[in-house]
């Protein structure tokens, strides 16, 4: 292997954004032990930091993390950031001779596809820092060989997920939707959770489709429809898994929220609140109400991975 081609930048800062799922249809169980999705991808305004620097010589990748929950994070060969940078050094036959370090504030292990992010900005910080300048075609299939949720974050905005969710159609938002984000101490595997939903399901679960009225409710930017279409397939499993967390969706909608759902494979939930004003009262009270963690206000939707420097 060869080493990069020189570029006039040493360091690349992205910032990648958190998601939320405002619909997650789940299928049975497919031979590969996939399901199949109806995934609609919101992203938000949390976001981690990937910093890539040069570092010729380097005998192996180096990753760093900081920010909360960073001694959650691996610093392995396990993560999905250093894994992304491999690849995609790998694919145009260069040394991954590079320094990464991730900046977190999304939420670890909580449903929110912080580790996708990563795997996404890391890609295009070292796809600019090492001056390959990868199709975004070639950027997203690499994406979508890391993980399902990895291919969303790259994009940002909204988008439907099909296939295990990362077969992507862009979706129209016609206005700003506001947000609370209650994290949980620990988090909550997704692999189990799915588990969970298969045993609750008899692995019988119906064929997936999104909704219209969903759609419909992003398309026109209406909060009220958009509250009434919320759904995710496995909040019963993660409800079955983590009961407590019923108690934080209780104090959410009790505090003013239009609706409430568990993220993704959780266990952070998410509040639609009716304006950023509403959103603010409602993180206040779920802070004050000790079943929670953490209150995050964010809204949505937000870009996709940005090069910053």
């Amino acid at each position: 292997m060869t080493s990069a081609p020189a570029t006039p930048a040493d360091q690349v800062t992205v910032r990648v954004p958190a998601k939320v799922n405002v619909q997650l249809a789940v299928g049975p169980p497919r031979p590969d032990g996939f399901h199949d999705l109806a995934n609609v991808f919101l992203a938000v305004g949390l976001y981690d930091e990937i910093t890539a620097t040069r570092a010729e010589g380097a005998e192996r990748l180096e990753l760093t993390c900081s920010g909360p929950d960073a001694s959650l994070v691996p610093l392995d060969d396990s993560n999905l950031a250093a894994r992304a940078a491999t690849r995609l050094a790998a694919h145009h036959n260069l040394r991954p001779d590079v320094r990464l370090h991730i900046s977190k504030d999304i939420p670890v292990a909580g449903g929110m596809a912080g580790g996708s992010a990563d795997a996404a900005g890391a890609l295009l910080a070292c796809d600019e820092l090492w001056g390959t300048a990868t199709p975004r075609e070639e950027l997203l299939a690499i994406c979508a060989e890391l993980g399902s949720d990895v291919p969303f974050p790259l994009v940002g905005g909204a988008a439907l997920g099909e296939g295990r969710g990362e077969r992507l159609t862009p979706l129209p938002v016609g206005g700003t939707f506001h947000w609370v984000f209650a994290t949980a101490d620990g988090g909550l595997a997704t692999p189990a959770v799915y588990r969970e939903f298969d045993r609750l399901t008899g692995g019988r679960a119906p064929e997936p489709a999104p909704s219209a009225h969903l759609l419909a409710a992003l398309a026109d930017g209406d909060v009220t429809a958009l509250a009434a279409t919320l759904a995710n397939d496995l909040q019963p499993a993660a409800l079955s898994l983590r009961p407590s967390l019923r108690d934080t969706l209780d104090a959410g909608t009790g505090a003013g929220a239009l609706a409430a759902l568990v993220s993704g494979s959780g266990p952070t939930c998410a509040f639609l609140a009716a304006d950023a004003d509403a959103a603010e009262l409602i993180a206040k009270a779920l802070a004050a109400s000790g079943t929670c963690r953490t209150a995050r206000v964010a809204a949505s939707p937000a870009p996709g991975a940005e090069v910053l420097r």
